[in-house]
């Protein structure tokens, strides 16, 4: 178990990442080698994608996987790496704020530094937690972060734009609440139009996370407009899956082997988990 010194020196050392104009950019990761593969590639911190965890463990994503099984995964991750690492536990494994607080402790014996905590209803009324609902969560994961005397960064995700809950107004209203409750940092995914992004950097107090993929701009264009951290989110497993069904695809239909040309070398994958 990571001790409370090495997870407080982490978590100020992910914390400083966050920076407007020279964002922290994550490849997420989903498991430990997709973890060592990401550090070894140069990233300064490590961030898990829900939905590619719980695919690597055979579940579905949006809260349908368990605590136990995630924290397993992340302390595996952060394991197997030596630099931060935040985890994406979904809206927080839990029906109430005490269990977002039971959560954020485990994140923490799990040796993670950082969370995402999403205001998606998954089943239910309604898309998204009501504010105030959502707001008692995140403070409980501040509290139980700042009792056990951990920096842990709080990335609240505000999910209106990308499930069509709400536009700028009510997007800025969410962060203002959730940056009150105790959030270090605001996730808008579904959004990568300039000047939506822009007035995102500019409305919202704190480091402002964008969700990236095929189609976004560069990052050099996204640090432009203020924007503290880009995600790649699932994007890069869901690649890694398109792989394997390539390959499948030919191996059985053709008997060829072309789509697992240019793979990573037995020796060099294996020498980066030793």
């Amino acid at each position: 178990m990571t001790n409370q010194n090495t997870l407080r020196d982490r978590a100020l050392a992910f914390r400083a990442l966050h920076v407007p104009g020279r964002p922290l950019v994550l490849p997420n990761a989903w498991d430990a080698a997709s973890a060592r593969i990401v550090e070894d590639a140069g990233a300064p911190a490590v961030a898990t994608t829900s939905a590619g965890l719980a695919w690597a463990l055979g579940v579905q994503d949006g809260d349908r996987l368990d605590l136990d099984r995630s924290m397993a995964a992340v302390a595996r991750i952060t394991s197997a790496v030596t630099v931060p690492v935040s985890a994406d536990i979904e809206t927080g494994f839990a029906k109430d704020p005490a269990g977002v607080a039971d959560t954020v402790r485990a994140v923490l014996a799990a040796g993670a530094v950082g969370v995402n905590i999403e205001d998606a209803l998954y089943g239910g009324e309604g898309v998204l937690r009501p504010v105030a609902e959502q707001a008692e969560r995140i403070a409980a994961a501040r509290e139980a972060a700042d009792a056990a005397r951990v920096p842990l960064f709080v990335n609240a995700r505000i999910d209106t734009f990308l499930r069509g809950a709400g536009g700028m107004d009510a997007t800025l209203e969410r962060a203002d609440a959730f940056r009150a409750a105790g959030a270090d940092g605001i996730f808008v995914p579904g959004v990568v139009e300039p000047g939506t992004v822009k007035e995102l950097a500019d409305g919202i107090v704190g480091p402002l996370n964008v969700l990236v993929g095929p189609g976004a701009p560069p990052v050099a264009e996204l640090a432009a407009l203020g924007v503290a951290r880009v995600s790649a989110g699932s994007s890069v497993a869901l690649a890694a899956y398109a792989v394997v069904r390539r390959a499948a695809r030919e191996l059985l239909d053709t008997g060829t082997y072309d789509e697992v040309a240019g793979g990573l070398d037995y020796g060099e994958l294996n020498s980066l988990l030793g």
